[in-house]
Formats: structure tokens, C-alpha cells, sequence
């Protein structure tokens, strides 16, 4: 997959993708000893974006930037992205790990709360047969200094990992990962947010239906209110805001295109 084949969400351009196609590219960014990260992007990734030249600027460079939410999907396959299907950060986890244990590549899990990404090393070692985790690493809540991130840097190059999952939340994982490319010595970075809570469980995924019909923010927000509310205040009626705009004037710039070149024909 080339950063082509992307669709532009409200300056964001997001990869037109299926899950077989991020686990494909992965691994072959794996086999070519690339260097890449993935910025898995949901509407509140697009919203920070708009906020953020630097953040938009870190997506649109980035490897691939998959399509975490449902409003994601049903954009680009208005704008003629039809074959475009969810690529949620938690399922690709799930996937990929489960490749990973069969064709022996590296794990390497930094963010979580305390104890969360030894949590999951244990659940994802036990669960899947053959899956090696060459280290975990839960950062401090403030910034670190110069010094310790070099020492960082150090253990993820001599655990020589394949993959690093990063659970830092948007926007600081994408920063991270951006400011680590190249610096660190492995194929790929995945930033996944809650995905290494879902995984060790340690707090609950929507239900189904739910992430089918666009509704996991609504969970999210009933679950955590102190935290999320802020967030969700302006990032759902903002972005159907935008969205639908964007829509109408791209149908308003179609129309007035084949009308043009009607008239052309006509003269």
C-alpha cells in the first residue's frame, strides 16, 4: 500500500484500507526492515488534526493511518474510497499479534498505566501460542528528560523488537512516534491508545452493535464522564458539522464540474 491510496477526511488523509491490507503492509514493511509508524485515527485524531498543523502534519507523513472509526469509514466511501472498511486499533492488535506469534516477530508494548502493559504481555503470551514480547515500558506521567528517553531508546534497540505498540493516547503517541522514527531501530510503531487497556482488560470495550453504528464514543463517554465529556463536547457535533459540509460542497464542485464540461461539448 502507498500513502496514495488515501482519502482526504477534513485535511487528514486517512488510508482507504481493510484490515488484510494493514496487517499485509506491516509485514511487509517488517520483511523490507523499514522504518514506518501507523497513526490509527479515529474522528477525535481528525478533530485534534484541524487544531494542530504539527499533529496533521504527523498523520499525513506517517506509513499508514487507518481508519479506527465507523464516521471515518462511511466518509471515505462517500468521497469514492468504497472498499474502505474499519481497521480499529484494538482488532488490529489482536490480529496482528496473532500473525506475530505464528511467524515470530518481536512485541514491544510502551504506555499504559502502571502495570497495564506487563498485564497484557501476560494476557497475549498466554492466549497466543509463539508469541515473543522482547520488553515492556510504562513512562512516567511527566516528561521525561533527555537523558532518561535515551535510556529508553537504548533497551528498545537491544530487545530488538519488530513491532512497538504504543499506548500513550492521541495526540502524545503520535508525537512520540514521530519524534522516535528513526531513533529507534524497528520496522514499526502502532499507536493504539486504549487498546493496551482493552487488551489486558482493564476497562471494558463497547458492545458490538454499538461500534457498528458509530455509537462507541457514546459508551466511552458513559463509562469515563470525568474525562471524556470535555472531549466529546465538541469533537461529535463538530465533526458531523464539518463532514457534512465538506460533502455537500464536494457534490456543489461535481456538479458544477460536469455542467462545464457539458457546455463544452455543447459549443
Amino acid at each position: 500500500m502507498q500513502r496514495s491510496d488515501r482519502g482526504d477526511v477534513l485535511g487528514v488523509n486517512v488510508s482507504a484500507i481493510t484490515i488484510d491490507d494493514a496487517i499485509a503492509t506491516i509485514e511487509r514493511w517488517i520483511s523490507e526492515g523499514r522504518r514506518e509508524y501507523v497513526c490509527v485515527t479515529g474522528v477525535h485524531g481528525v478533530m485534534e488534526c484541524r487544531r494542530d498543523p504539527l499533529l496533521r502534519r504527523i498523520h499525513n507523513e506517517a506509513g499508514m493511518v487507518t481508519p479506527d472509526g465507523i464516521p471515518l469509514v462511511y466518509f471515505l466511501r462517500l468521497i469514492g474510497k468504497k472498499r474502505t472498511q474499519r481497521v480499529y486499533g484494538p482488532d488490529l492488535m489482536r490480529e496482528m499479534t496473532t500473525v506475530s506469534g505464528r511467524r515470530g516477530y518481536r512485541q514491544f508494548y510502551y504506555g499504559g498505566d502502571v502495570g497495564v502493559a506487563e498485564k497484557l504481555k501476560e494476557r497475549l503470551v498466554a492466549s497466543v501460542p509463539g508469541l515473543q514480547v522482547a520488553g515492556t515500558f510504562c513512562p512516567p506521567f511527566r516528561e521525561m528528560t533527555p537523558a532518561e528517553d535515551r535510556a529508553v531508546v537504548d533497551a528498545i534497540n537491544a530487545a530488538r523488537p519488530h513491532i512497538v505498540w504504543v499506548g500513550l493516547s492521541t495526540p502524545k503517541q503520535e508525537r512520540w512516534m514521530a519524534d522516535h522514527l528513526g531513533r529507534i531501530d524497528v520496522p514499526v510503531m502502532i499507536g493504539v491508545g486504549a487498546g493496551f487497556d482493552f487488551l489486558a482488560g482493564t476497562k471494558r470495550q463497547a458492545p458490538k452493535w454499538m461500534q457498528r453504528h458509530a455509537l462507541e464514543w457514546l459508551f466511552r463517554l458513559y463509562s469515563e464522564p470525568r474525562r471524556l465529556w470535555r472531549r466529546y463536547a465538541y469533537i461529535v457535533p463538530g465533526f458531523a458539522f464539518l463532514a457534512v459540509a465538506e460533502l455537500l460542497r464536494r457534490t456543489v464542485r461535481s456538479r458544477t464540474s460536469g455542467l462545464k464540461a457539458a457546455s463544452r461539448e455543447y459549443h
